[in-house]
């Protein structure tokens, strides 16, 4: 009996040996995309953030001199740093305005639409299979001195002539990329109402909670994962936008990170400088979504010892 217990241990040895061999096989070409097209990249910017940029060609020299330059040079309000601080806060409001209309939308459509809920939400995302350049420059038609917006206000004679505030500034910059990022933050947002048992609202109601008890202490708790799931594309993606900013932004549009990035790898040809900006936001955006995946983490453990 000993004995064929342990020829069917060898043989299921075996067979998980073969099982474990065949997944780090299958593994392979996933690991040596990823090298390729993402980590040896990422190592070759930080490489080119210690050069120095020549006359004529990088000086393949170790300097920290870019990163000095971006923390302490001082043009006004073109500064680097101010710029990166700009770029955050821009960040910071398209992400609010981003989750102000994508929650309402989102409850609206999980707890009060009964028929056709997933066509309404296949509507609201439909954005994400047009163009990127498209949406934008349709903001540019619809903002524009002879747009959409400025017409139909001067046709109500709520103005007499075309206000140019509307394009070429911040504010069109901020509503071009909240319609853009809205889809992002709207679908996880979407996802974890779904996933929030009725049961807990009907409790709740039966224990004589009213609408916005049940809100405020059941709802909103139990989706907070995914507000910050959708926050952290909208931020991340925000700061790292340099097409909106520079169609939309107009003189303006450099005052956004990623397009003294784009600057310095195209027309100021100095690419050790932008290697040096584009790690820094690299680290900024890991302390991003290390900050928001523990917040998301605590919230959900939270959560699950409530519903306990």
């Amino acid at each position: 009996m000993e004995v064929v217990q342990e020829k069917v241990a060898v043989v299921i040895n075996k067979k998980k040996r073969r099982l474990r061999l065949f997944v780090y096989i299958a593994f392979i070409p996933t690991i040596i995309w990823l090298f390729l097209f993402l980590i040896l990249p990422y190592l070759n910017l930080f490489v080119y953030s210690f050069w120095r940029a020549g006359p004529i060609d990088v000086i393949k020299e170790f300097s920290t001199a870019n990163y000095t330059k971006f923390f302490t040079a001082t043009a006004g309000a073109r500064a680097p740093f101010s710029i990166l601080l700009d770029t955050l806060k821009l960040a910071g409001t398209v992400t609010l305005f981003t989750i102000l209309l994508s929650y309402p939308l989102a409850y609206f459509i999980n707890f009060r639409v009964t028929k056709y809920k997933r066509f309404i939400y296949m509507l609201v995302i439909i954005p994400l299979w047009i163009s990127y350049i498209v949406r934008a420059y349709s903001w540019k038609i619809i903002l524009g001195t002879n747009g959409i917006l400025n017409s139909s206000l001067m046709y109500l004679h709520i103005i007499d002539k075309p206000l140019e505030f509307f394009l070429y500034s911040k504010i069109s910059v901020i509503i071009g990329m909240v319609h853009i990022y809205t889809p992002f933050v709207l679908m996880p947002i979407y996802t974890i109402l779904e996933q929030i048992p009725r049961n807990l609202m009907e409790a709740s109601k039966d224990l004589g909670g009213n609408r916005f008890q049940t809100f405020f202490k059941i709802i909103f708790p139990l989706s907070l994962p995914g507000v910050i799931a959708g926050a952290t594309f909208a931020f991340v993606l925000s700061m790292g936008d340099f097409l909106a900013p520079s169609l939309l932004g107009g003189p303006d549009s450099n005052t956004m990170i990623a397009n003294l990035v784009q600057l310095q790898f195209g027309t100021s040809n100095n690419w050790p400088y932008g290697s040096a900006i584009g790690v820094i936001i690299f680290i900024l955006v890991l302390i991003v979504l290390d900050l928001t995946g523990r917040a998301e983490k605590k919230f959900s453990a939270i959560d699950s010892k409530e519903e306990r």
